[in-house]
Formats: C-alpha cells, sequence, structure tokens
C-alpha cells in the first residue's frame, strides 16, 4: 500500500496467518484489507464482504495484487476466527499510536456488550468488550475482551498497560475504580478520574458526608444544557485537602487509591415534564484540577457512550452482529474500530453514515481514507 507514512496493513505484519502454509491461496494482508473496506462501506456479513470484494476488484488491485481474486466467504470466516485476538489487538494499538496527536487526551475507558454474538447452547456468553477512547482526538486507542461486565476488573489493566499514558487522564466508571487499576495509570504516567460508588463503602459515605456539609468553601462550577423538554443543571465541586481521608480512624485494610489528590462532586438537577430530580456523584483523582477543568473531564468520559458505542449500534449495526464461533467475535470488533478510526479522519461536513455510503460510491474517497491521505469531501 501506498502513502506518505507506514501504511496501515504495515502496522499488522507481525500478525501470524492462522492457516497451514501450503493451504493459503489468498494472501492473510488481502484478506484484512478486503473485510476492512467492506466493512467501511457498510457491508455487514461475509457474504456481502464477498460480493463487495467482487464487484469492487480493480479498486482493491490499487493495494494488493488478488491474483486469484476474491476468497469464498467461508474462508474470510474461517480466517477472523483463527486470527489470534491478542496479536491483533496490539497490532491496532500500535497503528492507532502513529495517528495519536502528542498532545495529552481525556482516555475513557467502558465496556460494551455484543448482544446477539452468542451461543448459549454451547455455553458462549455475549462478547464484553473493554474500550480505551481519547476524547480530542475522538479516536479508539485499544480494546479488551471478557466474559462479562463483571470481569472489567481484570480486563481494564491489560487494555492500559498497551497504552500510552503519559500526561493523559483515564476515567472510569466505579467499575473500574480498584487500587491496582490506578496503581497501572499512575505507573504508565497518567493521572486517574474514577467514579466512587458503594462498592468501596467508607470512602463513599465519608465523601458524600464531607460535600454535604463541608467545612469549607469549595471550589465550584455550574453548567446547563437541555433539549427534548429537559433542562439539567450541574454543579460541580472539588476539594483538594485529602489527608482527612487517610486518618488513623480508617479500619485495616481499606482500599486506597495511590496518590489521591483530590475528591469531587456532581450535583446534577433535572426538569423534565413538570418533575424535578436530584442526584450527586462522587469522584477520585490523582490530579488537583480546578471545578471548571473537572466538569469538563467527567462529560468527556460520555463521549464513549455517545461517538463510540452509539455509532457501534446505530452506524455499524454492532447489535446485530451474529458472530459466534472462535475468536470472530473479537477479531471483527477490531476491525470495526479501526473503521471508525478511519471514517472519522476526514475533516468533512459528512456525517458518519454519509461518510460511509461515500466511501462506497466513490473509489478516490475510499482510498483517501485507507491511505489516511486527505479525503474528498
Amino acid at each position: 500500500m501506498g502513502g506518505t507514512n507506514k501504511s496501515l496493513l504495515d502496522h499488522f505484519s507481525a500478525l501470524r496467518d492462522p492457516r497451514q502454509s501450503w493451504r493459503v491461496l489468498y494472501p492473510l494482508e488481502e484478506i484484512l484489507l478486503l473485510i476492512l473496506c467492506a466493512s467501511l462501506t457498510g457491508m455487514e456479513d461475509f457474504v456481502e464482504i464477498k460480493l463487495w470484494g467482487e464487484q469492487r476488484l480493480d479498486f482493491l488491485r490499487r493495494f494488493l495484487p488478488y491474483e486469484r481474486g476474491i476468497p469464498a466467504h467461508d474462508t474470510l470466516n474461517d480466517v477472523i476466527n483463527a486470527l489470534d485476538p491478542e496479536l491483533f489487538r496490539s497490532c491496532f494499538s500500535a497503528w492507532v499510536e502513529g495517528l495519536r496527536e502528542a498532545e495529552p487526551d481525556i482516555i475513557a475507558i467502558d465496556g460494551k456488550t455484543s448482544r446477539r454474538c452468542h451461543a448459549r447452547g454451547k455455553g458462549r456468553e455475549p462478547l464484553h468488550l473493554v474500550s480505551a477512547w481519547a476524547s480530542r482526538q475522538r479516536l479508539v486507542l485499544g480494546q479488551q475482551a471478557c466474559a462479562a461486565k463483571s470481569n472489567e476488573i481484570t480486563a481494564i489493566p491489560l487494555l492500559l498497560e498497551r497504552l500510552t499514558l503519559t500526561g493523559a487522564l483515564v476515567t472510569i466508571d466505579a467499575m473500574g475504580t480498584q487500587r491496582a487499576i490506578a496503581a497501572t495509570i499512575r505507573k504508565g504516567g497518567g493521572d486517574y478520574l474514577l467514579s466512587l460508588k458503594e462498592n468501596w463503602p467508607a470512602t463513599f459515605k465519608d465523601a458524600a458526608a464531607f460535600f454535604a456539609d463541608p467545612p469549607v468553601a469549595l471550589h465550584s462550577f455550574q453548567a446547563t444544557d437541555g433539549g427534548h423538554g429537559r433542562i439539567e443543571t450541574r454543579r460541580h465541586v472539588v476539594c483538594h485537602d485529602v489527608a482527612w481521608l487517610f486518618s488513623d480512624r480508617r479500619y485495616p485494610g481499606e482500599p486506597r487509591c495511590p496518590d489521591l489528590a483530590m475528591i469531587a462532586m456532581v450535583e446534577a438537577t433535572t426538569e423534565r415534564n413538570g418533575k424535578t430530580e436530584h442526584e450527586r456523584r462522587y469522584y477520585l483523582c490523582s490530579a488537583k484540577l480546578d471545578a471548571k477543568t473537572f466538569a469538563h473531564a467527567v462529560r468527556a468520559h460520555w463521549g464513549i457512550e455517545n461517538r463510540l458505542h452509539w455509532v457501534l449500534d446505530v452506524v455499524f449495526h454492532d447489535d446485530l452482529a451474529r458472530l459466534r464461533t472462535g475468536y470472530g467475535p473479537e477479531n471483527m470488533a477490531v476491525v470495526k474500530h479501526m473503521a471508525i478510526n478511519l471514517v472519522r479522519n476526514p475533516k468533512d461536513k459528512h456525517s458518519l453514515k454519509v461518510r460511509r455510503k461515500l466511501a462506497n460510491l466513490n473509489n478516490e474517497y475510499l482510498e483517501a481514507l485507507i491511505r489516511q491521505t486527505t479525503a474528498l469531501t
């Protein structure tokens, strides 16, 4: 493949072809390019991918020979099911590092379940994937599969260890509020912002009591937004004095976050249909953020829901995916994350949905996406 920088598929040269060498008729890089291009342009299963490849063979040959044409859909399925998912994820992370900007970002960590990729008759639960999202750049940085949401505690450190965290602020919901996870972030050179709930009962109780009647004036910031008949006002309050949390009155063995520098609260008041609801959320942070910066970080965390998980479900129809064998669900999740990063790259006026359709209709536009050059608008 061409391009001024190291090409996308060059990053995947470390992948080992799972097939016996004497049986390989279609090179692995040709299969990966076909699946990526077809997925990016809206194809949703291997039958559609094969048909797309047959119709766009001349386009694919701009990059690779495809001397034997397009493989059968069963071949595509077998190869994706057999690829080493750990190595595939590592190659993805290496590629994304070349896309990231040098300026530190807020990295949101969150999990998502692909509901249809299960085979309960064979004891296979739906794929649950923990992903890392660079909020400012809107890039998927990496992913780690786990058996269920309850296993995120073990999956998150594995994901974090593959990421460059220097200078980043890592945000995670309460499932990831674990001492070991906080330590992994600090060891990687980043700061953490962790949601605090009842899984740390003593700390949660003390934080709630403190913000209910703070002994001193605290720095705060207020934001209001709304739509669809809803008005939400959020008051953000931060406290940089945390020494009292570690006094002698704490019980032995109570978990503590390393390098804790701040506790914080978001108090949300929502008015909808004549009713008013109040909610308070609490956070632990290793950086001394001001209230406005804290508010931005909390808001940015939900970008992984709105700009990644929502896009996967609504634009890429992830909840309808039915891959249920081998490593197929994990590996196709990586392919979709690659496609999302590529289709977000052009700074044009089109929506993501329209960009995918345009990529299917316009070979030059699709080539610009794959080569990561300036796309046509």
